[in-house]
């Protein structure tokens, strides 16, 4: 499937809705995250990516706010397990470094520490309620 998949910058004014179909899915419906707490005033001022698939459905999203931290991203259910994930991060880190950034940083669903573990995320805080989920608090130290 990885071949199939585009992950690009994408521009929130323009398709915030596309952004917030794939948000609300996972987040809203099969979370259980109160619609008031998805949307914040963060968006504005985020870099925001989308993973694309051939016929420009939009299957994946994420988030990069101004404080280095990594947010709001999820893969729709029927495309986990397939990469996405991967991607969406990497394209992230790497964008990071681009930017110079000596670190990024994000709150990490419990269910989800492995999967940032593997790419060198540490934990550093203790097990924290965000929206009713259990958290933790990751960074990724980045080299130049």
């Amino acid at each position: 499937m990885k071949n199939d998949i585009n992950i690009e910058v994408a521009d929130w004014v323009n398709e915030k809705h596309l952004l917030m179909q794939v948000r609300t899915k996972v987040f809203i419906e099969e979370q259980h995250v109160p619609t008031e707490l998805e949307l914040d005033d963060q968006d504005a001022t985020s870099t925001h990516i989308k993973a694309v698939i051939s016929g420009g459905k939009v299957i994946g999203t994420a988030r990069l706010l101004t404080d280095y931290s990594i947010g709001r991203m999820c893969v729709l259910k029927e495309y986990r397990n397939t990469g996405v994930g991967s991607q969406l991060l990497t394209f992230f880190i790497d964008l990071a470094r681009s930017k110079r950034f000596t670190y990024v940083q994000l709150n990490a669903q419990l269910c989800a520490l492995a999967f940032y573990q593997k790419f060198g995320f540490t934990q550093d805080t203790e097990v924290f309620k965000e929206a009713g989920i259990d958290h933790v608090h990751m960074v990724l130290p980045l080299k130049q």
